[in-house]
Order: structure tokens, then sequence, then C-alpha cells
């Protein structure tokens, strides 16, 4: 129920594909006898329809939902010289006007129905995607082939979209301490001359420098039905779907103008090289390490993937294994195989420790991949990258959107769709030699560039930056034809909505064993795996006062070595099953959580049960996690949002039991001791105060049988379970401002305390909040970013809990924007208490929670996380069948009187941490009475919030 962001590998994306069939690949036995991996392979139906656009569509009547997707053949190499960015600038143009929607008629199509759109940007494509009931399904055909072939690109359009990318270039580049080393640095100083080097998001400067000509220029070369697929997956008759495919997408005309391909090719290394880069704000030093590396379709692409995986998947992994765990020298590593359509890149890295230097690292990587040419993986390597690598395609089967991703991304990197599932073939094919193998041809010393990536204090006087500067090139001048929005009555009726297909909703069953322990168990689906979520009462607000972070800290160590393993014995145990197992903490709960294939449950579980109940905590485990943690803070202290998030539990919550980050600070987690993190452990890791749910493939039978042999043998202690921390009190709004010089970006937030999940009024604050922040179509979003682009998204969120609840609205923008940000939000504050929602808004914004409701119980781990949150916070399990009735029973009125009672923007605390500097003179009237806090100086630890230095 509570995990933490994952260590994952950056494995292939080719390889990680998604489907639902009776059919499935057997993974061999290896010599070792590793367990094997049964994979569902995507079936699917392929056709070519005449005007060069090819179909793909894979059926599933288990869902009520189906999802049209669209993949264009043109990604970030395919840029025009001098606009760089442009294929992701487009990305978002496709979402305004065509000749017969209006802007945003896509969101009512999908958002407002209860589904969902998006889109991506790649080195090789860009592709375009929506979830939605199966009913709407000829709506999404019909969408899709209108902004195909009659997409309006005017000024206005160009302009706000133009302005949405540069705030999120700023979001998740120049804002992040790292945004700069992955988005520029490593392609940049990567390649010489393959268009690989350009930055996908491209630079503020050609953003600025191209005009809608440019555009529309890029539109007519790429936007065609001979370069992209269609593919649909999910609930439809075939027939049906043929007779739409055609009705809509066969009139549409392909141009007789060849379409554009890159064929420069990037000429061999000569030699190793090294280069020093630099970026405000970096805390840690870091270091990547590129090779040139095949396609991804290469005979040798499957060994690279397995390479990849024994270097950087898991805690069992080489690189690790070593930097992180044995040497200490690294706070992250990671690693990436060649996932491009063209020749491109193998990449290994580190972000150093505290204290450490890339000098340190650098020598650290190339030895380990020096040992891989030197000598081949050992077998059971060998079989735990394969097992992994499997294990991950299986997770990605679960939806139907991943299956058509898998068939699309096969299609425009690999070249063929069929190797969606011919490449798990390839994978289990691949031998140790083959791995040394590759390591000796593709990643030879001699040809090797070291990108170091230093914080700016550290460049020596006089040394200039080495980054390119982008290409000054004159626009092009369009000629074609040019689409405006047709008058209404002109427009082409949206074709009308199908009959409903039922939802299946599971149906959770539970029983109690005799040490208390509360076992739930539902199916989500037929795919063969299984998610294991225990879940204990205690979390953050019982960490010991002044030991912020303790219960984060018991949560993390419990992965870390046992009375009989230790924390490498689990991390190769767990990883050799092709299993997941992950512990984090909340404010009021902590969860341990395992995802595992269905036939490696038993010994899966067993070693989640002695993690649970049998961590032994060791000192030299302690430390290494503690500063693996106090380094990640000094990464997250330089990104604007999360030290707004950090700030706002001790600005809402001052004085109690939640008043503190959660998951400690640089002040807190040296003070924490062994002893403190038994005696959490001993106080809530107890079968009575603790439920265990179980989801995926299985029977109730099956899941009891699972939770009896694992934790039947749990003891329960003769003392009662801790009593839960008095609820927050004394709340008074505070506005506070931190000051991070450098950063790209100002985070905005606005907060306070509001609901707990017991509340009378959960429904009506869940919907109320929807209708102002959550999903592209919400009130935040539309005045903020839609109408004025100043930002790459904006929302809020309403966190009821057990004894408190937080309602906050977060915007990250440039910062000479945060004090208009800020009246914008209170803006829309007022406005939702003093204005009913229109019965339209309403609708669309219910939808949005269903819809979304929905899809979490279509997968094992959402089914999980929502029977577990709803155990501990002792709501009937049958609440999954009245979720959808409650919300729809909330009223006009109901939202404007919680928006009254809590949701007023006199009532809210003011968080901004930005650059001060650059925020202006708007800011001191949008945030009155601030204390202005150096973020050098910060101590959330400290009333004040300040160390007073």
């Amino acid at each position: 129920m509570i995990r933490p962001v994952a260590k994952a590998a950056l494995v292939a994306l080719a390889l990680s594909t998604t489907a639902l069939s009776p059919m499935a690949f057997a993974a061999p036995q290896d010599k070792m006898g590793a367990p094997s991996i049964s994979v569902p392979p995507i079936v699917y139906q392929e056709r070519v329809l005449a005007n060069g656009l090819k179909v793909f569509t894979a059926r599933d009547t288990t869902t009520p939902n189906v999802t049209v997707q669209v993949w264009y053949g043109v990604g970030s190499k395919d840029d025009p010289e001098g606009r760089s960015g442009f294929a992701h600038l487009f990305e978002h143009i496709m979402f305004k006007a065509t000749r017969n929607m209006p802007n945003e008629t896509l969101d009512r199509l999908t958002e407002d129905v209860g589904g969902f759109n998006n889109a991506s940007t790649y080195d090789d494509f860009t592709n375009y995607y929506e979830v939605v009931p199966a009913n709407h399904l000829e709506r999404l055909l019909w969408a899709e082939a209108d902004r195909m072939s009659t997409l309006v690109i005017d000024e206005a359009g160009f302009a706000s979209e133009r302005d949405v990318v540069k705030e999120e270039l700023r979001q998740r580049v120049l804002a992040d301490p790292y945004g700069r080393l992955f988005a520029l640095y490593v392609p940049q100083q990567s390649f010489t001359t393959h268009p690989y080097k350009r930055p996908g998001i491209g630079s503020i400067e050609e953003l600025d420098a191209a005009t809608v000509d440019d555009v529309r220029a890029f539109h007519a070369t790429y936007y065609r039905p001979d370069n992209a697929a269609l593919i649909v997956a999910g609930n439809f008759d075939d027939a049906q779907l043929t007779a739409l495919t055609d009705k809509y997408f066969a009139p549409l005309k392909a141009p007789a103008t060849p379409l554009p391909r890159v064929t420069v090719v990037e000429p061999p290394r000569t030699g190793p090289k090294t280069v020093n880069t630099y970026g405000p704000n970096v805390p840690l030093p870091a270091v990547a390490i590129t090779w040139l590396a095949p396609a991804s379709a290469d005979q040798d692409a499957p060994a690279l993937a397995v390479l990849d995986a024994i270097l950087s998947a898991g805690k069992s992994s080489r690189l690790y294994d070593t930097l992180v765990y044995e040497q200490q020298i690294a706070q992250s590593v990671f690693s990436s195989g060649p996932t491009n359509a063209q020749p491109g890149l193998f990449y290994v890295g580190a972000i150093m420790g505290g204290g450490k230097t890339v000098d340190q690292g650098e020598a650290a990587l190339l030895a380990q991949v020096a040992r891989l040419r030197d000598a081949p993986p050992t077998a059971a390597e060998l079989a735990e990258a394969k097992t992994g690598l499997l294990a991950d395609a299986v997770r990605r089967r679960e939806e139907i959107d991943g299956r058509a991703f898998a068939i699309g991304y096969a299609l425009l990197t690999d070249g063929d769709a069929a190797r969606a599932n011919t490449n798990l073939a390839g994978l289990q094919a691949v031998t140790a030699a083959d791995v040394q193998r590759v390591a000796k041809k593709w990643l030879a010393d001699d040809r090797r560039t070291s990108i170091r990536y230093l914080p700016e204090s550290a460049r020596p006087a006089g040394e200039k930056d080495n980054t390119p500067a982008p290409p000054k090139v004159a626009s092009v001048k369009f000629n074609g034809t040019v689409f405006t929005l047709a008058p209404e009555g002109e427009r082409q009726k949206i074709p009308a909505v199908a009959a409903p297909i039922a939802a299946v909703l599971p149906s959770p069953v539970e029983k109690t064993l005799a040490n208390g322990l509360r076992v739930i168990v539902a199916k989500s689906s037929d795919l063969p795996l299984i998610t294991a979520d225990l879940t204990v009462r205690g979390g953050a607000s019982s960490d010991p006062a002044g030991l912020a972070g303790a219960s984060s800290l018991t949560a993390d160590l419990l992965t870390e070595g046992t009375k009989t393993r230790g924390a490498v014995d689990i991390a190769r145990q767990t990883e050799a099953l092709g299993a997941n197992l992950a512990a984090g903490s909340g404010w009021e709960a902590s969860s341990l959580t395992l995802s595992v294939i269905a036939d490696k449950a038993g010994p899966a579980m067993a070693i989640m049960a002695d993690v649970a109940q049998n961590p032994v905590f060791k000192a030299e485990e302690l430390d290494r996690v503690r500063a693996e943690t106090l380094d990640g803070l000094s990464v997250a202290y330089q990104r604007p949002g999360s030290l707004a998030a950090y700030a706002t539990a001790p600005v809402l919550y001052a004085g109690s039991a939640y008043g503190h980050v959660a998951g400690g600070t640089p002040g807190s987690l040296p003070k924490i001791k062994r002893e403190d993190l038994v005696k959490l452990h001993s106080a809530a890791w107890r079968p009575d105060n603790a439920v265990l749910v179980l989801t995926g493939n299985l029977s109730p039978e099956a899941g009891f049988a699972l939770a009896q042999t694992a934790f039947g043998g749990w003891k329960k202690p003769a003392t009662p379970p801790p009593a839960t921390p008095a609820a927050p009190t004394g709340y008074k709004p505070r506005n506070v401002v931190i000051d991070l010089p450098g950063t790209g970006q100002a985070a905005v937030t606005l907060a306070k305390p509001a609901i707990t999940r017991a509340d009378p009024n959960y429904y009506s604050g869940l919907v109320t909040n929807a209708v102002l922040g959550v999903g592209y179509s919400s009130r935040l979003n539309q005045e903020i970013r839609i109408k004025r682009g100043l930002s790459y998204g904006a929302g809020s969120s309403l966190t009821p809990q057990g004894q408190f609840g937080g309602f906050s609205a977060r915007v990250q923008t440039k910062n000479e924007s945060a004090g208009q940000v800020v009246s914008l939000v209170q803006a829309e504050l007022t406005r939702l208490a003093a204005e009913p929602a229109s019965a339209s808004e309403l609708t669309a914004r219910k939808s949005v929670l269903v819809g979304g409701f929905g899809r979490d119980l279509g997968t094992s781990e959402g089914l999980a996380d929502i029977l577990g949150n709803l155990a501990v916070y002792g709501v009937p399990l049958n609440e999954i069948q009245s979720y959808a009735s409650k919300v729809e029973a909330v009223s006009a009125s109901d939202v404007q009187a919680f928006a009254k009672s809590m949701m007023d923007p006199a009532q809210t605390s003011i968080i901004v941490a930005g650059d001060l500097k650059a925020m202006g003179d708007t800011l001191p009237a949008a945030v009155p009475n601030a204390t202005v806090i150096p973020a050098a100086k910060l101590d959330l630890d400290s009333p004040t919030l300040t160390n007073g230095k």
C-alpha cells in the first residue's frame, strides 16, 4: 500500500512487452535449474490500408475498455536543423483544434467520460494514445483520423503550447539538478554527427526561433497515413472495428512526396574521450560513460539487454552491489542498453555519494565493464537477469494500453511488430558467452566517452562552456493547405456512443488467522501475477520526538538483513524468482509489498515473511542506508518541488506527531539509533496490527493457504498494539518562501489541513478536489496551463487519512510567474465556493474519478492498494461496489459547501521555493508576511524552519 520509488533497471523498452493470451513462451530450465517464467505473448491481427496505414488489433473481452493509439514514424531525430525539440513541440499541438473539433475536444471525448489521453515523443517515433470505455471506440477512431488529416495550426495554439513546452523544459531539465546531464550533455557529448545528439526537448532559443509555418510544414511532411500505425486493443467486435477503420481512415490520402529519412551514420570512435560538464545546484558529482551501440533490432541487442540487467537490475546487480553496497561510493547507479531504431548508445553511470569523486566512480564503473569483457557472467547471474526481464514483461501485460505500446514500440523501433513477442525468445537464447562477446565487441575501453558532471563552482577559471550553440536557421515558407475550425454548422458530427459494456468488479473475500492477521484475497485478472501487500498500522506519526524519519528507516531496513538472510541474500533470492520486494512508510501505516509470478508465490512469500518478522537492523546496514538517504536528501533539497513538499507538514501540523518530514531530515537522521528501529518494529510489525492483501490470478482458497503457510507462525504479542497518535490541532496559516538561487523554476504550494477518511463529506471532498485540480481539464490546469502556458501542469490533492487530512494545490512555473500563479490558484479557490459547478462539469469530473478507480481495480497492484487502504481505515470492503454510486450522488451544492468549509484561500498556507531574485516584485503582494529562508539555512526540524546560522 505504501510503496517507495523502486530502484529499477534501465532495460530495453522493446523487451518490456505487455499482453494477455492463452498462449505462452516458456522460459527453459537452465543448467542450474533456475525457475522458468511463462510470458503470454500478444495475439493480434494486422493489415495495411491502400493509403499505407498499418492497422493492428488485439481483442480482449475481459475488460470494459479499449485503447486507441496512433504511432507516427517521426521522432526527435527528425527535428529540422535549428529546431531541436520540434517533434516534441508538435506532440503538444496535436491536442489543439482540427477542422471539426474545437480546442480540447479530445479531452471531452476521453477524460470527461472516464478515460484518459496522452502522448510521448521518443528519438524515433511519436505516439498518441487513449483509453476509454469500449462503447466510445468509434468516437476515438473518428477523432484520430480528423487530427491526422485536418489539424488546425494557428498562431494562438502554437504560441500557447510553445510556452507550455518551455515550462516543461524548465521543470524537467533546468530545475532538476541532473536534468542537464541526462537531457543535454549525454546525447550532445556522445554523438558527433547523428541527430540523436540533439536534445529531444529542445532549447529555449530554438523554440523561440520557430514559426507557425515551420510547424505546418512539419505536419504536412510527417503526419500522413503511410507514416502511421493505428493500434487498437481491448473489448471490440472485429467486424465492426474493421468497418469503422475503413470508414474513417481509408479515405485519407497519402501525399505523393517521399518521406524524408535520416541516413546519416555516426562515424566510429577513434579513441577514448573525457569531457567535463557543469550545472547549477549539483549537490553530488556524477559520471556517465557511453559507447556507440547497435540498433535495437540488431542480433546483438538481446545479449546487450541481458548485460544491462546484469549491471544494474536490482540490488543484486553488479553496479549496485559494488558501488552502492560494498564500496559505498555511489548514491545511485544506472545503465542502459540500445533502444533506438538506428545505432545508438550503451551507457553506465553513477551519481556519487557525499564526499566521493567522479574519479572513484569512473574507475569503479570501468572495472565492472572490464569484468564482463574478461570473463562471462555466472550461470546464476545469467538466469537472474533473464528471469527479471521476463517477469517485467509479464507485469506489463496487465493493461490494454501496455499491450498496444508493445506492438507499436516493436514496429517503430525494431521494424517489425512481431518482435514484441519474438524478442522474448531472443532473450532466452542468450548465453553467458554471448554476454562476454558483446561486452568485448561494443564496450571496448578505447571507444568510451566519459561525461563528468560537476557543480558550476568546480569549473576552472576561464574554462569555456563546451555545450554546442544552437544553429541559426531561417524558417520555411509553407504553401500547403491551412485548416481552420469550421463554423459549427459545417463541422462533422461526433459519432454517437454505443451501448455500454458492464464492468465486472472484484469480489474480495477475507478471513482472520489464529494470530490475528487479517487476510483479504481478490482475483484481479487471469494474468499469472500475484501482488502480496502486508500493511501494518504505524508510520511516521509514530516517530519519536526529534527522530523524524525513524519509521521510514525501519521500513527501509526490513529488506537489508534478517536472522538467517543477509541483505545480499535477500536481494539475490528475491530477484532470482523475478520478484520485486519493497517496503515503505507513510504517516499512519507502513507496508511490505511483493510482486511475483504466480507459480513462484510460495518461495517469494517465505522471503517476505522472514523480512517482515525477523529483521536484525545491523548497525553497519543502518549506517549505509542512512548515508544513502542523506545523499538522496542533498539531491532533493536542490529541487524546488521537493523543497516545497518537505516544508508542507512542518508548516501545517507544527507541534503535533504529524508536524515533521516523514522521511527524515539532515538533522534528524544522524540521531537515529538501532534501538529506535527495533522498538518501532516491535511495536507495529505484529500480526494483530496488520492486514495482508493478496490479489492477482488466485482463488480465495489458494490465497488463504499462501497466507497460512507464510504467516501462520507469526506470534502475536501478549501486549496490545500501540495507540494511534493524537490528531494535530491549533493550525494557523503561515507563508514561507524558500530561496534556492540558480534553480530554473519556482514551486508554488497552497495547503491547509482537511478532512479525515471517516468524515461524512469524504465523497463531496473527492469530487470538489476533482473539479479544482484532478486531470487535464480541471480548473487549475485550464487557467494556468491551457489558457496561459504558465506551467507544464497544475493540480490539487485531497489526502484524507485516519487521524488527519490535508489539501494542497501545487504548481511549478518559471520564477518570474510565481506571484501570478499564487493569485490564480487563490482566485480558483474563491470561485469554487462562490459559484456552483455546472452539470456538465460535474459529470465530467465524476467520470474522471470513477474511470481512474476502475482502471486501478483492473491491476493486481492497484486492487491491492485499494483494498489495503479500505482495511487500514476501517472502511467495509464492499466500498468497491458502491464507490461509483457515492461519487455520482454528490451534488453541485455539496461541492460548493465543501469548498467554502475546507478550501478557503484565506486559510491556506503558501509555500514557494525558487530563485527569489528572479521572482520579481509581484511575489510580496501575492505572499504577504512571508518568512524568507535561504535554502542553505533551511532547518525543517526547527519551529522557525531555519537554523539561524
